[in-house]
């Protein structure tokens, strides 16, 4: 592109300058639509940084800026910043350090924060981490104090400063991050740490030796200075109960020393084989032999031949147990040996310079006039900050900047200036921030100086609270505070505050110089503004009351999530007051009730002159708000009535504090404060009476180093392939249509696509797939049935070209009819096949009628789930390699499901299953959702690799793969309860549909399942459920952890809720008096066994998380306060574990073999997703050939290693290939013990296989498992002859606390203790991670994760901005858990008598729904509300405050007149 010569003569083309974790890169014409992350990956060996959005919200790309503080106070000094590389402009390096996660520390040298992280369990599937990392990194820097060697870190800056709220993980539920972030404040670091407690000198040992570490969970320290051996200072302590009263594992701290030393009491009679501290045979460390010399048996001097060629040791070792509590060491921290910022950019010339090719140009000016000179030249060039929004614009809106200006390196518009007529605080009159000011920066500023002002200082307390809030940390460090102003979004979070306080802007361009811009006038419509094209926004003024003015300013946001999330309403509010407390000056300010920031005009006007310490004065407000804001039913963007009744509600707050603050009366504290959170804490009950040499051991996932360091290779990670292009499917944009016209032409073409695959490139008949029926096509054929449907595939040379070459293809449809809803589907008789039924007692005779004239009390009602997107941080990849001579396929996917993929890749190939080699090393989270949709992407990629002979990649971006592949299906159920009169079931009778999209995949599947937990643990003696399954215009929904389970108990705890609630006696009491007892049978006619220990369960956390006197005060809470309410709730399940009535998915193989060496190579049909399924097999095979781990080697999971594997689901992943891996060890064991009597039994495997060898002993073995028991059939309702569906149950309790605000329905989870059996846990600290993160998950099922549609069939929620997953702010205060001891599970006939463990947590989150029901109800019953509430899932804080009744609702509550539809549809 060819520029203006005014331009050219002050911008020069000349390379990026910067630094790349230490080294100088000198940067020449890149490409113009690159990120910082397009770079970064381009780079060999820095694969560490993800992509997980690319739109900032997730962190998966986090690295850090490392800069110079320009600030007046901090000039010279070092900051770090943590930014989104997915967002940040390339541009925007120059003249400064870029450090990745690979600059900071590698596996065989980590930082102290990657091994921390490492061996506290902070990771499992590890996508997430190296993003994690670099957040924690960047505050970790910051604490420190270079001049004065001060660490000023606290508990509350690692939890309540935002410094992780724009990180995700779906796996960990965060407990284990940010206990290994706290290591920081209670270990060694090399200065002072200032934190809560006072100042303590720490050691300056000039050499950095190890420092011990004892898990928080054993011991709650609460030392001045943090250190767990404790501080000189502190008093003697004399206990440091960590267990609620009554547990019986308790911990005790000596009271004869300040050092940490733990007494455990007995707990279990049926302890296993303990660790021998004699045994030779380690945990890690393992020596192989020398090559071997097959004609001689031992050398001249007599030492066996095979000798020791290397040695190898574990990347995270394990925790030391002492009386059961894990004992850490680690390297301690020094901030000396740090990365240091490059002196050579101290003196860095900052010049103005450009770069582009012929469509895209970027410009950097370093001075207000430069940027003025190019806004003159060119009036639309796009003005650039951090990019948060224009990034997004660009990736998902197609937008396109011709030419684009970054605008961050501009000093002068960095500076923030008090005004002020003297040296007083009383003497500032305004604060001034430039317009480059970041949000991070505005924050500190703010929330210093608004504590100096005190009540003077609202205004800019009101700002301060709403950037907090703001997005993640990565975007306020670097997104500015005139951009969030110009880009004029309705539900701006900031743009109300200063609307509200009379702000007003400078603005300037070439030819009017400078002049303001009032806030209030400067919105004129949807993202519009008053700000002229030429003209660029250079300073904000902020005004502050006079010194004696009566004045208070606030500021609300409300959202589904506290962290990060786009408001439903935001609003600011200020009042001025006069002498005699008359309102003199009011501004109401909103964000949401209309498309841009709007003030209530009419209301302001009927509050003038009011006497504001008066109930008219609110009534009268709050009236003139619910007419000023008369919103339509169908308003963009949905929740009407939520809406207009926060819009009141927050006035209503301000009202009241309103005079708290100014002292005018008393109001109720509940009213005047927002729900807060604490500080987190938990523990896990570390004592295993089961661990053995190796299993039972808590080892840290042995991939975990790895993933910290950013070395762990994901399938985008691999490296280039030769002649290697990118495909990008093409999507249907209808959801139900006939393709009238596909034009490929326009795609094609220089810059574009090389090719493209459609249904034409391969056979019809090969055109259809699906896991159970083949009903879904590769290619749409004629007719598209959902939005997001793949039509075809282009390919282009790189990523962008493709991406650019599929939005040109040219499709003509004709729209028809789509049925999106269960409901709708039922009305139009829309079904795929399916017709099963389960039948108990009276059923089984058809003698239903009967029973119901018996039941004394019935219940009818229906019940609704929504469904919940996978949200796994690595989107599907996968990356097809042909080879030409044997016509052979490499199919590299992210996949649980190896067969599958090798089985149609065989089909659309045309070429035998044995010409497809199906491989996965690891997946960056998957929970069901690469059971299946993983395949079709694979298949696309490898018809084009076909076609071309070329091979062929693609990672489909955030919203392709949750428009693509489908989610949790939403289920319905119409169901019906009798009972006696005094709570004991006798029937149900139930029609449960769920909405399986447009084909089938597993629906069917997932509806057996859905059905047959629909008892949860409660005995009905007569049962009739049908399962339907719905055939509608969605995505085609899929596995997701549960798999229909979480959904059935949710209905099943709702009926129960529904009869304790008709007949007026407590849920718990219900709950107990019809749990299942040993003996009796499921509806499915499967005997509760001696395994059966639920009551024992709910006996037990009963007594330990002290029930009853938490519900009692609960209850006494809950009187005394009307607009803060509390809930607990008691809920328990039990989870079938096998493949149910796919009988053929219960088999496993395994193949072990041992080299000459002693090294070891497993391969079994498991995929590693994160859920630890390779570590806990590496241990069991380690256990049974009894070697160290690191023996041991699972390279990837491959199809041409484990022929026939079944998917990695069920939660029954180490009950097959566990006892697979057994199978193979067991036949090597035999065949090695003559060696071994020969040796010694704890010989080296390099001696023993050294001898074996040159006796000619097979050392490979082959191993099978088919679960026995199990084959039940759908229709036999012979009890005699029917078999078992499950092979056991997997079962657990859970008590959550809650608190709820019922004027807005924000809520916190106070406290959760969860209780599972899961047999003798393989890898305690494995289990653990696995039952924290599939609560959190099911937390985020049942309380925040709302699916939503168009009205025309899209799918509304497409990532991280408009889906909300659980963040580290919403996981429970204090989260203890434990697993049952003392029983026996050798029945169970399973790996190591282990249970199941990756799903049968995940419902227990709906113990947080159940408890905000309760909190909820006390509110219906304060505002006389009879009715039965019906909370369906998910509970979202719409859900709740609507559901209130008081009379705030009553005004806000929009009526649907005839023909309106809401905005957004929900599809259960």
């Amino acid at each position: 592109m060819e520029l203006d010569p005014s331009i050219t003569a002050v911008f020069k083309k000349t390379q990026l300058e910067f630094y790349l974790n230490g080294t100088r890169i000198q940067l020449l014409d890149p490409n113009p639509q690159w990120t910082l992350l397009d770079f970064i990956r381009s780079q060999h060996g820095l694969k560490g940084t993800k992509l997980g959005c690319g739109e900032g919200g997730c962190g998966a790309c986090t690295v850090v800026i490392q800069t110079l503080d320009t600030s007046q106070e901090c000039s010279g000094r070092v900051k770090h910043l943590a930014v989104n590389a997915c967002l940040f402009p390339l541009i925007g390096v120059v003249g400064k350090h870029i450090i990745t996660i690979e600059g900071i520390g590698n596996s065989e040298n980590p930082h102290p924060l990657q091994e921390r992280m490492a061996k506290l369990h902070g990771s499992q599937c590890g996508f997430c981490t190296p993003g994690i990392v670099m957040s924690l990194y960047a505050m970790i820097r910051n604490s420190y104090v270079p001049a004065t060697k001060e660490f000023r870190l606290s508990e509350s800056d690692v939890e309540l400063e935002g410094h992780l709220d724009g990180n995700l993980c779906r796996c960990t539920g965060y407990k284990p991050i940010l206990q290994a972030a706290k290591t920081f404040i209670t270990e060694d670091l090399k200065g002072k740490i200032i934190g809560s407690g006072e100042t303590a000198e720490v050691s300056h040992d000039s050499e950095c030796s190890e420092i011990s570490y004892t898990s928080e969970d054993a011991v709650k320290s609460n030392f001045s200075c943090g250190r767990p051996g404790g501080c000189c200072k502190d008093p003697p302590k004399t206990t440091g109960s960590n267990y609620p009263s009554g547990e019986s594992s308790s911990l005790k701290r000596s009271e004869s020393s300040s050092e940490t030393s733990i007494e455990r009491s007995s707990t279990s009679e049926s302890a296993i084989s303990s660790p021998d501290e004699s045994d030779s045979v380690g945990i890690s460390g393992t020596t192989y032999g020398k090559p071997i010399k097959s004609n001689e048996k031992q050398s001249s001097d007599g030492t066996p031949v095979e000798g020791t060629k290397i040695s190898s040791q574990l990347d995270a070792s394990a925790p030391k147990i002492e009386h059961g509590v894990p004992q850490y060491d680690f390297a301690c921290y020094s901030p000396n040996t740090e990365l240091l910022f490059p002196p050579a950019l101290r003196k860095f010339d900052q010049n103005p310079l450009f770069y582009g090719n012929s469509t895209h140009v970027w410009l950097r000016p370093v001075t207000l006039k430069q940027l003025l000179l190019i806004k003159d030249a060119y009036p639309s060039a796009k003005v650039v900050g951090g990019a948060s929004e224009v990034q997004v614009e660009v990736r998902f809106k197609n937008s396109s900047f011709p030419i684009s200006i970054y605008v961050s390196d501009i000093e002068e518009l960095r500076e923030i200036d008090i005004v002020s007529n003297g040296v007083d605080l009383d003497t500032i009159y305004e604060v001034v921030f430039g317009a480059n000011t970041s949000l991070t920066d505005v924050e500190v500023f703010c929330k210093d100086l608004s504590r100096r002002l005190g009540q003077r200082g609202s205004v800019l307390e009101a700002i301060r609270k709403q950037l907090r809030y703001f997005a993640g940390r990565q975007i306020r460090n670097v997104a500015s505070l005139a951009g969030n102003i110009a880009t004029a979004s309705p539900i701006s979070d900031i743009n109300p505050v200063l609307v509200a306080c009379g702000a007003f802007l400078t603005a300037q361009s070439k030819s009017r110089v400078k002049f303001n811009l009032e806030m209030p006038t400067f919105f004129t419509g949807y993202r519009t503004t008053t700000l002229p094209d030429d003209a660029v926004i250079t300073h904000i003024h902020i005004p502050l009351p006079p010194p004696k003015g009566i004045e208070v300013t606030k500021a609300y946001k409300q959202s589904k999530r506290k962290d990060d999330d786009i408001a439903i309403v935001t609003a600011a509010f200020r009042v001025r007051l006069d002498d005699d407390g008359l309102v003199s000056e009011i501004s109401l300010a909103y964000g949401g009730m209309a498309p841009k920031t709007i003030a209530a005009k009419s209301t302001m006007k009927a509050l003038l002159g009011k006497q504001w310490h008066s109930s008219t004065t609110l009534d009268s407000g709050m009236a003139t708000l619910a007419q000023e804001f008369d919103l339509n039913f169908g308003v963009p963007g949905g929740m009407p009535t939520y809406r207009k009744t926060l819009a009141i509600s927050l006035f209503f707050r301000f009202w009241h504090e309103v005079i708290a603050d100014l002292k005018l009366g008393k109001v109720d504290p509940d009213l005047i404060t927002e729900v807060h959170r604490g500080i987190s804490s938990g523990s896990r009950d570390n004592h295993n009476p089961h661990e053995q040499k190796i299993v039972g051991k808590q080892i840290p996932h042995i991939s975990a180093l790895k993933q910290n360091a950013g070395e762990a290779q994901y399938v985008d990670d691999m490296p280039p392939q030769d002649r290697e292009l990118y495909g990008v499917m093409v999507l249907s944009s209808r959801a139900h249509a006939k393709l009238v016209e596909v034009d490929w032409s326009p795609a094609l073409g220089p810059g574009l696509a090389l090719g493209y695959v459609d249904k034409n490139s391969i056979p019809k008949e090969a055109n259809l797939w699906g896991s159970v029926v083949k009903d879904e096509p590769f290619f749409a054929d004629g007719k598209v049935f959902s939005h997001g449907q793949p039509i075809g595939l282009v390919y282009a040379d790189t990523a962008l070209r493709a991406q650019a070459a599929a939005r040109a293809v040219r499709i003509v449809y004709e729209d028809l009819p789509a049925i999106l809803t269960i409901d709708e589907a039922i009305e139009a008789g829309s079904f795929f096949k399916h017709g099963k039924l389960l039948k108990k007692g009276a059923a089984i005779e058809d003698r239903m009628e009967d029973v119901w004239e018996k039941c004394e009390r019935v219940f009818e009602g229906t019940t609704r789930i929504g469904g919940q997107e996978h949200f796994y941080l690595e989107t599907n990849a996968a990356l097809v390699i042909p080879n030409l001579e044997d016509k052979t396929f490499e199919v590299w996917s992210s996949t649980q499901n190896t067969m599958e993929t090798q089985e149609f890749v065989s089909q659309v190939t045309g070429v035998p299953s044995h010409r497809v080699d199906a491989r996965v090393k690891r997946m960056g989270g998957a929970f069901g959702g690469k059971e299946s949709r993983s395949v079709q992407l694979a298949c696309l990629l490898a018809v084009a690799a076909k076609k071309e002979g070329r091979p062929m990649r693609c990672m489909l971006n955030r919203d392709e793969d949750m428009m693509t592949t489908g989610q949790r299906h939403p289920i319905q159920s119409r169901w019906k309860v009798g009972c006696t009169s005094n709570g004991k079931l006798i029937a149900l009778e139930a029609d449960v549909y769920d909405n399986a999209g447009f084909s089938q995949d597993m629906s069917g599947a997932v509806m057996d399942r859905c059905c047959t937990h629909l008892d949860n643990c409660y005995e009905i003696p007569n049962v009739l459920i049908r399962g339907h399954v719905c055939k509608t215009n969605t995505h085609s929904n899929t596995a997701f952890r549960g798999f229909g389970g979480p959904q059935a108990m949710f209905i099943t705890e709702s009926y129960m809720t529904a009869v304790a609630e008709g007949l007026h006696i407590p849920i718990d009491e219900l709950r107990l008096r019809n749990l299942y007892k040993e003996g009796q049978l499921t509806p499915f006619l499967q005997k509760i066994d001696q395994d059966w220990h639920i009551p024992l369960l709910v006996s037990q956390i009963h007594q330990e998380a002290n029930y009853d006197a938490r519900l009692a005060s609960i209850q006494k809470f809950n009187a005394s306060h009307k607009w803060r309410k509390r809930g607990i709730s008691m809920i328990p399940t039990k989870f079938g574990l096998s493949f149910a009535t796919a009988l053929h998915l219960n088999q496993a193989g395994a193949s072990v073999k041992i080299y000459a060496d002693g090294s070891i190579l497993l391969h079994h049909g498991g995929t590693e997703m994160g859920q630890g399924l390779y570590t806990k097999m590496v241990q069991v095979a380690a256990q049974e050939l009894n070697v160290p781990i690191d023996a041991i080697f699972t390279p990837d999971s491959t199809t041409y290693q484990i022929a026939n594997a079944s998917p990695t689901a069920a939660s029954s992943g180490s009950d097959l290939n566990g006892m697979a891996i057994k199978d193979a060890c067991d036949q090597l064991n035999e065949r090695l013990a003559p060696f071994r009597k020969k040796f010694g039994k704890d010989a080296d495997m390099k001696t023993l296989a050294h001898a074996a060898y040159l006796e000619r002993v097979n050392l490979s073995a082959n191993g099978f498992w088919k679960m026995p028991r199990i084959g039940y059939t759908w229709g036999n309702y012979n009890i005699e002859t029917q078999k078992p569906m499950y092979y056991y149950f997997t079962q657990g309790v859970a008590i959550s606390e809650v608190e709820l605000d019922a004027l807005t329905g924000s809520h916190t989870v106070l406290r959760t203790d969860i209780k599972m059996d899961i047999g003798r846990s393989i890898n305690p600290a494995i289990d653990y991670g696995q039952i924290e993160g599939a609560f959190v998950q099911g937390l985020g099922l049942f309380t925040m994760e709302e699916s939503l549609w168009t009205q025309d069939g899209k799918l509304a929620t497409t990532g991280p901005g408009t889906y909300k997953i659980p963040g580290f702010s919403d996981i429970p205060q204090e989260f203890n858990v434990s697993f049952l001891q003392g029983v026996e599970w050798g029945h169970l006939r399973s790996i190591q008598s282990s249970k199941g463990v990756g799903e049968p947590p995940l419902f227990l989150g709906a113990s947080v729904l159940f408890a905000l029901r309760m909190a909820v109800m006390s509110a219906r019953k304060d505002n006389g509300v009879n009715e039965p509430l019906v909370l369906d899932s998910p509970a979202t804080p719409e859900k709740l405050r609507l559901a209130v009744g008081d009379e705030i609702l009553k005004m806000g509550t929009v009526v649907q007149k005839e023909g309106e539809k809401g905005f957004f549809v929900t599809v259960a």
